[in-house]
């Protein structure tokens, strides 16, 4: 028969007590202003959209300004969500001039965006600002997830007025089927979906996201930080991931809806069928120098939709990158910061003289 040690559970139970209502002091006590805490100033903004210049890091920084583009589906903070793991901020370090797109929050009134307004809108508009502001005819740009593909379609009909292109975990050849996203994506009735909601609520979207990984990112996480409750970096740090997560803007639905059905569904990117507005998309435009990075263990974007990018342009001077980190950790992993920053710094500044 086995005994309980009273003593001992005693004092299991009040270390425990004590952990809780240190954490719950923690948690009382969070004072976190580190996201997006990278000095910037707001340059432009037409509608929901504002484009901010961050404050140069270096005397003399790269000659050849660089417009980063983010995905529609989440919030840009997440490249400068806090000081010790910033992509921005390290950029800026390695001497980039950086430009930054906020896509702000849709409202019904922007329903009926459509993938032109966004691309030869609000992009082509940024890009006229930061020319002008600069005396340039080019400019660098470095597209993100969603926003990658945007920035290829965008370099694609403008290539006039882009120096050099850099993708990040972007997806291209949406034929794959790795990853519960690109099988869902071919199936999905974006019809009924935009025709009932108007634009795509930012939760249904999140909830599809945390199905593709449940354990992961709606269990294990939690356990995680229950464990960690009394230490304030790690729930600082935990606190920083939750609200990106859940800061998810609404979907413009005709945005989205296109999107869905010519990409995800019938693949017109690389087929060369896609049209935006009066323009017929032709990756073959491309001839600017390519930097395509994708993350060897992304579960959102698979690298397989991500290289193909490389076998549709003419660019002579083209260049893929493999990194083994996941989506996120393109940004905010040790990796990242050790490596992804300086070697696209020092590659866009290679093709900037």
């Amino acid at each position: 028969m086995e005994f309980i040690n009273i003593d001992k559970t005693i004092k299991e139970m009040m270390d425990m007590q004590n952990k809780m209502y240190k954490g719950m002091n923690v948690l009382m006590n969070i004072d976190d202003r580190e996201s997006d805490a990278t000095e910037k100033e707001l340059v432009y903004e037409e509608d929901k959209m504002k484009l901010y210049h961050y404050k140069p890091l270096v005397k003399k920084p790269c000659k050849v300004p660089t417009l980063i583009v983010y995905a529609l589906v989440n919030r840009q903070y997440m490249m400068d969500i806090q000081q010790d793991r910033s992509l921005i901020k390290n950029l800026l370090e390695q001497g980039l001039d950086l430009y930054i797109v906020d896509w702000g929050y849709p409202t019904k009134e922007d329903m009926y965006l459509t993938m032109d307004d966004y691309i030869n809108g609000y992009i082509d508009n940024a890009v006229e600002y930061i020319l002008e502001e600069h005396k340039t005819k080019e400019l660098n740009l470095l597209g993100v997830c969603q926003g990658g593909t945007f920035s290829t379609i965008y370099s694609a009909i403008h290539p006039e007025k882009i120096k050099n292109l850099v993708t990040m975990v972007t997806p291209i050849d949406f034929s794959k089927d790795e990853g519960l996203l690109f099988k869902w994506g071919k199936y999905l009735n974006i019809d009924n979906m935009v025709d009932t909601y108007g634009n795509i609520p930012g939760d249904l979207m999140n909830t599809g996201y945390m199905m593709l990984k449940p354990f992961q990112l709606m269990l294990d996480k939690y356990v995680g930080i229950l464990e960690n409750i009394d230490t304030p970096d790690i729930v600082r740090n935990f606190m920083r991931m939750e609200k990106w997560i859940f800061d998810s803007p609404d979907q413009a639905g005709d945005t989205i809806r296109q999107f869905i059905k010519d990409l995800y569904q019938e693949n017109k990117l690389v087929k060369g069928t896609l049209e935006i507005g009066k323009h017929k998309v032709d990756l073959k435009n491309i001839k600017m120098p390519l930097l395509n990075i994708y993350a060897k263990y992304d579960h959102l974007v698979p690298p397989s939709a991500s290289i193909p990018l490389n076998d549709h342009v003419s660019s002579k001077d083209k260049e893929m990158y493999e990194v083994s980190v996941g989506h996120i950790g393109m940004y905010v992993s040790s990796k990242s910061q050790k490596e992804v920053a300086p070697r696209i710094a020092k590659w866009i500044q290679q093709k900037s003289v």
